[in-house]
């Protein structure tokens, strides 16, 4: 198979060759055991949950605010330690049943059991005075518990608040564009010292969390990077505080947004996404943040999502201008335009049989720098959605199964990044199926192929689409 020089990025925005991202796709995939066929059980294979997936066709039944709310009240019950996303997995289905094993319930509590868990979590975080709000030295959006930490100072590039008696410090911290390197400020605080050992620590190039812990004091650091310079926050406190400060350290973290001034509309896609080719890939025209991701399924025709363009009134692709082909539906639509050197068209293989929930999937995105974005993911309820770490521009995208065939596009994404504690959480998002693409593309006159007959043509399959993906803008 050639080798494409084209830039693959995995979900947190780590530059990756095709071979590194293939890997890691497949390792992804390989944490989502797919829901076993009635034909291939194995008998040792182990049966699905239906306590967890009564949860979590509950959970995710209900509107994306709530389901984020009660994720938010669990931490503040000290049940939840994860990312405040609306996602439901495993983390989430155990911090309601440790709540349900305290309040005397089962399982995912009722309409009257969630009222009386968010105006719990509503109560806790009342009673440290936790507000969300910018700090103007910085610039970061972050949230204090103020009652906590009475104490605040300015002090160079942020603010330091404190606890009455000194033990407990929340420190924020920015360094203008140049000044200094997510590498340099990761070396510095991971530097061997007698006194101080290193717990956990990550550098990715848009971001890095350490924890360190002394004989009686523990810390938390995150930054992050974009095009304002290095901005982020330390949290340190006696270990004595431990059962206290701990569901404060989460409750901040997924309040922590390294640059709030970001809007699609005017600044390149998330931190955590936006990174330097090594390997510049052909210039694609405007390098703003895409509206939609499409792939060329015929010379100068252009599959996407119609509902990821809505409101679009003239779409452009590689700076070229493109006309809606007639046929177009309220879910899909192919755009006309010129040739686009450097893009093959695909006939893809579509699958249109059924998904079953869980089955790991990967979505791919053209990002602003003119790379692709590998996205594992999985499929959600009645494989009509993905849950996958998406960002702006998505919709459209290809998403494929374990075999590379194409099970459906993403509908549409949110225009307003969801950052939280400052990296692209997985969400979920709708799915054009694989069975409404068939038909859609018949009419259209755009040929396909049969699904394949042997697993294992994944890497086959993304390296086939990279080379075909577009980034569609809109014309100002």
């Amino acid at each position: 198979m050639m080798r494409r020089d084209r830039t693959i990025r995995d979900g947190t925005g780590l530059v990756m060759t095709l071979t590194a991202a293939l890997a890691s796709v497949q390792m992804a995939l390989a944490q989502t055991p797919p829901a076993p066929a009635p034909a291939r059980v194995k008998p040792s294979a182990p049966a699905p949950d239906p306590a967890f997936e009564a949860a979590r066709t509950a959970f995710e039944a209900l509107p994306e605010a709530e389901r984020k709310g009660l994720q938010d009240a669990l931490v503040w019950t000290g049940d939840y330690n994860s990312v405040v996303n609306g996602t439901f997995g495993r983390r989430s289905y155990e911090a309601f049943l440790a709540y349900a094993k305290r309040s005397g319930g089962t399982g995912l509590p009722d309409a009257t059991g969630r009222a009386a868990l968010l105006k719990e979590g509503a109560a806790a975080r009342a009673a440290v005075r936790f507000v969300v709000k910018s700090d103007p030295v910085s610039g970061v959006v972050l949230g204090v518990p103020e009652r906590i930490l009475p104490k605040r100072t300015p002090q160079s590039g942020g603010t330091r608040w404190q606890s009455a008696d000194g033990r407990i410090t929340l420190e924020t911290k920015s360094y203008p564009a140049g000044e200094t390197g997510l590498e340099a400020v990761f070396a510095r605080i991971t530097a061997p010292s007698a006194d101080r050992r290193i717990t956990y620590k990550l550098l990715r190039p848009d971001f890095l969390v350490v924890t360190a812990e002394t004989g009686t004091g523990r810390s938390y650091i995150r930054y992050a990077a974009g095009e304002a310079g290095l901005r982020g926050f330390t949290l340190g406190y006696d270990k004595a505080l431990s059962g206290e400060v701990d569901r404060l350290s989460i409750a901040i973290a997924n309040s922590f947004v390294p640059f709030p001034d970001v809007t699609p509309a005017s600044a390149p896609a998330p931190a955590e996404t936006v990174v330097a080719s090594p390997s510049p890939p052909p210039a694609l025209g405007s390098r703003r943040v895409p509206t939609a991701t499409g792939f060329v399924v015929a010379p100068g025709r252009v599959l996407t999502s119609a509902a990821a363009l809505e409101g679009c009134g003239a779409p452009m692709i590689a700076g070229l201008p493109t006309r809606p082909s007639p046929g177009g539906t309220a879910d899909l639509m192919i755009l006309e335009t010129g040739p686009l050197p450097g893009r093959a068209a695909l006939a893809p293989s579509v699958h249109t049989g059924a998904i079953a929930d869980g089955e790991g999937l990967v979505a791919l995105v053209v990002d602003a720098e003119g790379g692709v974005l590998v996205a594992p993911g999985h499929s959600g309820p009645g494989g009509g959605r993905i849950s996958a770490p998406l960002q702006p521009g998505a919709g459209g995208a290809p998403v494929l199964d374990r075999a590379g065939t194409l099970t459906g596009l993403v509908a549409t994404v949110p225009k307003q990044p969801r950052l939280i504690a400052g990296i692209m959480p997985p969400a979920s998002y709708g799915l054009v199926r694989g069975d409404a693409l068939a038909t859609f593309l018949g009419a259209a006159g755009v040929r396909t192929e049969p699904a394949p007959k042997a697993a294992g043509t994944l890497g086959e399959a993304v390296a086939a689409l990279a080379g075909a993906m577009v980034a569609i803008t809109c014309q100002p």
